[in-house]
């Protein structure tokens, strides 16, 4: 019988919102891949690649405004300064349990093997250059070529 039916190789992780909890939660599952001696890719795509612009992801926020798990009415979420107290709030919780911040984590990632691409389509249609990406962005690719790299058994791919 054949033992590594079914193990998980890689993981292809889609980030599309740079809210804080999303890039949170795609980091941490491409840290924990990488943990478990997993592989693990990250693609960057439209709002997704403000976590790897340098001039914005240390100015991530927690989205308030229709986010179900905020518990909040959409019109509480919207009133000034709600999106800033929320996100101050859960930075202090990432704190007390050692959570890096945004760049520290990029440069986890990045040491620990973790390949970050950039979505071409989105990297043109904001009119990005090269320089305003995190270094450890190894390519802006599309998404055919994301396709690609993401063949073969064992490779699992999450949406974010």
């Amino acid at each position: 019988m054949n033992e590594d039916k079914g193990k998980i190789k890689k993981m292809m992780i889609i980030l599309s919102k740079a809210s804080l909890e999303n890039v949170y939660a795609a980091f941490v599952l491409a840290n924990g891949a990488r943990m478990e001696g997993i592989e693990a890719e990250l693609f960057f795509t439209f709002f997704g690649l403000e976590a790897v612009h340098k001039k914005k992801l240390e100015k991530l926020h927690v989205a308030t405004v229709g986010n179900p798990a905020m518990h909040m009415p959409t019109m509480i979420g919207g009133l000034p300064g709600m999106e800033a107290l929320a996100t101050t709030m859960m930075k202090k919780e990432m704190e007390k349990v050692d959570m890096p911040e945004v760049p520290e984590f990029l440069d986890i990632l990045y040491a620990s093997g973790v390949r970050m691409w950039a979505c071409k389509l989105a990297f043109d249609m904001f009119h990005y250059k090269e320089d305003d990406l995190y270094e450890g962005v190894e390519d802006i690719i599309t998404v055919g070529d994301f396709y690609k790299r993401s063949e073969g058994e064992g490779v699992h791919m999450l949406f974010i």
